[in-house]
């Protein structure tokens, strides 16, 4: 065996992807691959199509032209439900619920990651004290917070950020940036926007372009 069959696939890959919107163009054609292990910074100006890429990979829009393959093989989106999640402007909380309750039901959908639970996740993400409080009382940054809880619960492989620094400070900045270099660490990849300088941890991240 050459030392290019023994390489794996790339955990996700697009060729010559495409997204209409009333037969205008939004994006595309674009190509990129990522590995595991891999973060991506996905850039471009507003209304290139950033969020609609994001959506697309987390089997929320359909794909309209071009190839899409996870690990090799031809993406299906009911099929890989469970190995993407989302995180976007709206978080997907229930506000009448806890933090606490919100991921028992995350965790009821998707199952949990090796080794994490509520209790740990929570403690983790530095919501201690808050386990129980109702999500509508806690404040926009705290929401964040349970969000992101709700990476670390849930056993996917791919995270697709949509802007997940907004409404927080440094410390929850820099939280992010240890969430990411510990997911990829362990084998977990990551596309995410930012509209603000990002500095990740282990280094700088891959950039895929957005243009119409």
């Amino acid at each position: 065996m050459t030392a290019h069959a023994s390489q794996p696939p790339f955990l996700i890959e697009a060729r010559g992807l495409s997204f209409y919107r009333q037969d205008e163009p939004v994006f595309g054609p674009i190509d990129f691959a990522l590995k595991a292990g891999e973060i991506a910074l996905v850039e471009g100006d507003n209304g290139s199509g950033k969020t609609t890429l994001l959506r697309i990979l987390a089997g929320l829009l359909h794909v309209d032209e071009g190839d899409l393959r996870w690990r090799g093989t031809t993406w299906r989106r009911d099929d890989h439900l469970g190995d993407t999640i989302f995180l976007g402007h709206h978080l997907g909380l229930k506000s009448d619920l806890s933090a606490r309750e919100n991921l028992a039901v995350a965790a009821g959908l998707y199952g949990t990651r090796e080794g994490m639970d509520v209790e740990t996740v929570l403690a983790r993400i530095g919501l201690s004290g808050y386990e129980d409080e109702p999500v509508r009382r806690l404040s926009a940054g705290q929401k964040k917070r349970v969000a992101l809880a709700r990476l670390l619960l849930t056993p996917a492989t791919l995270w697709l950020l949509d802007e997940p620094y907004a409404n927080l400070d440094r410390i929850g900045i820099d939280l992010v940036n240890r969430l990411l270099a510990d997911h990829a660490a362990t084998g977990g990849a990551a596309l995410v926007t930012s509209h603000g300088a990002v500095s990740f941890l282990g280094g700088e991240p891959r950039r895929i372009r957005m243009h119409a």
